[in-house]
């Protein structure tokens, strides 16, 4: 059977080990048994039937956005379990992946592992920063061994898989920083909002006080910090 990008879940989850489900199926001609890594699609190598889940009654958005009614599954502004977001939070096209701010539960292992830029990290963000229950993996771009604060970019699982990687155990998410080129309401700094990081695994919402704008002739150039997800 021939598994065109079309059969694929469309997800761009990650978990396979590629960007996006394109990259994957861009890779099949060749390798037709990394179909087995997509954990969306049966074994019998057909579109895995989605599992019908009622939508909870969204909340009212953050930033005060004007909501309007569109039916069930065909509103872009709602995350895999149907709550509403307000913004999508791109990163920058000259990295690898979403900008991360962040500090390991014990900040001396940003010395004691001796993390440089382009280290590649393991990790997951744990307690009131997110709960995330995936693991992250991303390469560092700044690490701080006085504060314990990194900077990385998270860029899924296939390049800790080919290359190695040291291990962060848990650590706080402090921040995002990207761009934003899709939203429904007007961005202020002081406010908080739900946003939809589009690499995110999950496809869940996040929310974030936003205390950084910069406009370019590209995007919004957004910062949020106070990280929340659900």
């Amino acid at each position: 059977m021939t598994v065109t990008v079309k059969d694929l879940p469309g997800l761009d989850c990650g978990v396979c080990g590629f960007r996006t489900c394109e990259a994957l199926a861009q890779q099949l001609p060749a390798n037709h048994d990394l179909l087995k890594r997509c954990i969306y699609f049966s074994d019998k190598q057909k579109p895995a039937a989605p599992i019908p889940v009622a939508a909870p009654p969204a909340p009212a958005a953050c930033g005060a956005c004007a909501i309007a009614s569109t039916p069930a599954g065909t509103d872009p502004w709602r995350d895999s379990l149907g709550r509403e977001f307000d913004f999508y939070l791109d990163h920058f096209p000259s990295e690898p992946g979403p900008r991360e701010i962040i500090l390991p539960h014990n900040p001396l292992l940003t010395r004691e592992l001796s993390l440089q830029p382009g280290d590649t990290l393991i990790g997951r963000p744990l307690g009131m920063s997110c709960g995330c229950p995936i693991t992250h993996c991303g390469v560092v771009m700044q690490a701080d061994p006085r504060t314990g604060v990194i900077v990385w970019c998270v860029t899924g699982p296939l390049r800790p898989r080919q290359q190695g990687y040291k291990d962060l155990g848990y650590y706080i998410a402090e921040g995002y920083e990207g761009l934003v080129r899709k939203r429904r309401c007007e961005l202020k700094i002081g406010m908080r909002y739900f946003f939809q990081p589009t690499m995110c695994m999950l496809q869940w919402r996040h929310s974030g006080l936003v205390n950084y704008l910069n406009r370019t002739p590209e995007a919004l150039q957004i910062r949020v910090e106070g990280l929340w997800i659900g």
